[in-house]
């Protein structure tokens, strides 16, 4: 079974961490969001990832390629690397994965997490479509059905004809089935919104062609799109998990919280709904409902709502604040 992840995009709502790391690779309680959906699939898939596929953008350095190859490997599977050079849609970022795309697979685009209590079965069926019932149908692409077979799909309809909104995540028992109804939409430039090739209008073919579609529902989809969002899920994540965490010299603890590996904290306040990873250092400070990255270094701060980039420093800093990796920010130390 080969993963296909589209991951090109460099992600501008989560700015300025999307500005060095793509936004599949920004944590969540210790562990890249990419690396979650990894998991999530070995846990609720009856089937094995052998090879993830990266479609990447033309500026994504060697680092996040070692990064990505050692996230893979730790899962029993080969990386491979592909580039998107221009970003023209949904479907031609899966036609870049080209000759990778035969046989089994899935693609998964990596914006959200997603979770499921029940194994997914891709038995009898062409194609599965994950699928979580929304409140707010017209905001999403969404499944026609009847039962478990899939029917339709309709890109944002203006009637509630269905609250099956489609999540990203897509199998295929046959890859070069879907990259020959893509190949079709591109050499007759056939296009939807924003003058883009959408992987939808692929589906509508299949369909048409008598394929047969299921539907696997999730229990959980959470959003990591934007900076709130990412934080909303971190916190949902960490409410789940359930880390334990050492003690700290003149600190209080509120849990939930994730403190990794290395991490130096002395008369603070930490907590609820933070996530420090591994090596930040944390001093005078009070902490609630944010993200600190690796060997970020805060002092005499009180921060709430942020998200602080990796080796970024901070001192004497209030309120709210973004902060990119490496940057540093001072204010009137407490």
């Amino acid at each position: 079974m080969k993963l296909i992840i589209p991951m090109a995009g460099r992600g501008t709502r989560v700015r300025p961490h999307s500005h060095t790391t793509p936004k599949p690779l920004l944590p969540v309680a210790g562990t890249m969001i990419i690396e979650r959906i990894v998991e999530t699939f070995a846990r609720t898939l009856d089937r094995t990832v052998t090879e993830i596929v990266y479609i990447l953008g033309p500026d994504f350095g060697k680092e996040i390629e070692k990064t990505l190859t050692e996230m893979s490997e730790r899962h029993n599977a080969k990386a491979v690397f592909k580039v998107q050079e221009t970003a023209l849609g949904t479907a031609h970022a899966v036609a870049c994965a080209d000759e990778h795309l035969e046989g089994e697979v899935i693609i998964v685009f990596a914006d959200t997490l997603f979770d499921s209590k029940e194994k997914v079965s891709v038995e009898d069926a062409d194609s599965v479509i994950w699928l979580k019932e929304v409140d707010d149908p017209s905001r999403f692409g969404v499944a026609l059905h009847e039962d478990d077979v899939i029917t339709g799909f309709v890109e944002k309809p203006s009637e509630p004809i269905s609250k099956l909104a489609i999540i990203g995540v897509y199998y295929f028992r046959k890859g070069e089935d879907l990259m020959k109804e893509i190949q079709y939409l591109i050499d007759n430039d056939i296009t939807g919104h924003g003058r883009e090739y959408q992987l939808t209008d692929a589906l509508d073919r299949l369909l048409k062609d008598g394929k047969i579609f299921r539907k696997a529902t999730v229990d959980e989809w959470l959003d990591c799109g934007t900076l709130p969002a990412w934080l909303d899920t971190s916190g949902v994540i960490l409410g789940k998990e359930k880390h334990s965490y050492d003690s700290f010299p003149g600190t209080t603890i509120k849990p939930p919280v994730y403190i990794g590996e290395g991490v130096s904290i002395d008369t603070c306040e930490i907590g609820p709904n933070v996530s420090v990873e591994s090596g930040a250092v944390l001093s005078k400070s009070h902490i609630s409902n944010s993200i600190v990255q690796s060997d970020a270094i805060i002092t005499g701060s009180t921060l709430r709502d942020s998200s602080i980039g990796k080796r970024a420093t901070v001192t004497g800093i209030q309120g709210e604040i973004h902060v990119g990796d490496d940057s540093q920010l001072t204010g009137l130390e407490k």
